[in-house]
């Protein structure tokens, strides 16, 4: 078992090297140029989208907002707590302006996901949306292999890292936090996991459009008030960033040595860990969506990364440097609580650390498996759903009590190949995402000229 474990784990480390972030970015960069930077110009539209528009009665299975929600569901995390530490500590504060890069790269590549997403998307036999990688890799490119592959590496990686690791690691902070023993955390995860994923996308829709955007504000609104306190430290935290985005920084202990390099290494891998954008798995949801027009989910979709990374991420980030707790030498899984104690009065610090630990790694078990059923559905068609639903929740109970590293690493490997066939997609399908634009944005500019108003953009 141990050889096996080793042997993931290096797998895991040439899956995630240079090579596939680079394509992620890659792709990135390639999108923003042909859309002509549309995340920049299109971003108040796609807000309004997001939270201004009323409901669409169109073709679909949840609102616009419900599809971001179980997207951000999935994408908001721990990896936004821990992960944003471990970027930090190990690659110094310039790792965040790497991050920012990869968010704005990677909005392009989001847009495009949610073009495809939608335009491809079919009606299963239970009469829900069924839409996603697989769906636009074998219905566009006309790879159906390749959808196939996609859809196994993404079930498999649905019981790893959007499972089992997530129980793992709210059983963990509740033991230590509460003493609370990870049987009953795995208990009532399970319980509260199948209550919601058997009523399909609808439930976890609706759960996601209560829970995510609480969870995110009072997260937030712990990182604003610690912020407020150190408010003399923000400008000097922010020149860091700028600073050793280029020139690097001593890391944790001081012995850890973060060169630009590093800094940009830990940045991007990271942000891409965090805001998904290029992995596959948010088109699933975007797929769901109530409309007719895929720019206009595509815009929604967006916005996730754009909350996940420029938002909450930042936030994370900033504490950690304000507060000074990037180079404590604490352990980087303490590093986050550290911050919001020393930043927090009395013991509210450890309580919205714990508490975001919780919601978001249960809000990703949910998230994801609804990810997870739509692979499953693409391989064994609708008669699969109900005995996966209970499974995926039965596994929830496991992952609270038991070691991970083995399952970490195999899942790992299974979330990096997912992106693969992705990006291919993305990238030979590129020219579709490009006319859909086209198309829409015209469409909407004669509408504004037929109301006599401008158009609040030109681009792409």
């Amino acid at each position: 078992m141990t050889e096996l474990n080793a042997f993931f784990g290096m797998l895991s480390g040439y899956v995630w090297g240079v090579p596939l972030l680079v394509l992620l970015v890659g792709t990135g960069i390639f999108l923003t140029v042909r859309l002509r930077l549309l995340q920049v110009f299109q971003l108040p539209h796609a807000l309004y989208e997001t939270f201004v528009k009323p409901k669409s009665n169109e073709q679909g299975d949840i609102s616009h907002f419900q599809a971001l929600m179980v997207a951000l569901a999935a994408t908001i995390g721990t990896g936004n707590i821990i992960g944003v530490a471990t970027a930090i500590s190990v690659g110094g504060p310039g790792a965040l302006f790497w991050m920012w890069i990869t968010a704005a790269f990677g909005m392009a590549t989001k847009y495009a996901e949610g073009v495809l997403a939608v335009k491809y998307r079919i009606v299963d036999e239970n009469g829900e949306m069924a839409g996603g990688p697989m769906y636009y890799i074998e219905r566009g490119l006309g790879l159906k292999w390749l959808g196939v592959l996609f859809a196994l590496f993404g079930s498999i990686a649905a019981f790893g890292i959007g499972n089992m690791v997530q129980a793992n690691a709210v059983a963990g902070n509740l033991k230590e936090s509460l003493g609370l023993d990870p049987l009953i955390t795995g208990l009532i995860l399970t319980l509260l996991t199948g209550v919601v994923i058997l009523g399909g996308v609808k439930s976890i829709g609706r759960v996601s459009a209560v829970m995510v955007p609480v969870m995110a504000i009072v997260y937030v609104a712990g990182c604003l008030v610690i912020l407020f306190i150190h408010a003399g430290d923000v400008p000097g935290a922010l020149m860091l960033v700028f600073h050793d985005a280029f020139t690097g920084t001593a890391a944790t202990g001081g012995f850890l040595g973060s060169a630009v390099m590093l800094a940009i290494q830990k940045g991007v891998s990271r942000g891409v860990f965090s805001n998904e954008s290029g992995m596959g798995s948010a088109p699933i949801a975007a797929a769901a969506a109530k409309t007719n027009e895929p720019c206009e989910q595509a815009l929604v979709s967006m916005t996730g990364t754009f909350i996940d990374t420029i938002i909450v991420c930042t936030m994370t980030g900033l504490v950690l440097i304000v507060t000074g707790a990037w180079h404590s030498g604490y352990e980087v899984s303490a590093l986050t609580k550290s911050a919001f104690d020393t930043g927090l009065p009395g013991n509210w610090g450890g309580v919205i650390v714990t508490f975001g630990i919780v919601f978001f790694a249960y809000s990703t078990i949910i998230g994801w498996a609804y990810y997870g059923e739509k692979c499953l559905e693409y391989l064994l068609g609708v008669k699969a759903l109900l005995p996966y639903r209970l499974f995926y929740a039965a596994f929830v109970f496991v992952g609270a009590g038991v070691k991970l590293d083995l399952v970490w690493n195999f899942a790992n490997v299974m979330n990096g190949l997912m992106a693969v066939p992705n990006l291919i997609a993305l990238l030979g399908l590129s020219g579709v995402v490009v006319a859909e634009t086209n198309r829409f944005l015209a469409t909407r500019k004669g509408a504004r000229k037929a109301d006599g108003a401008e158009p609040s953009s030109t681009s792409p």
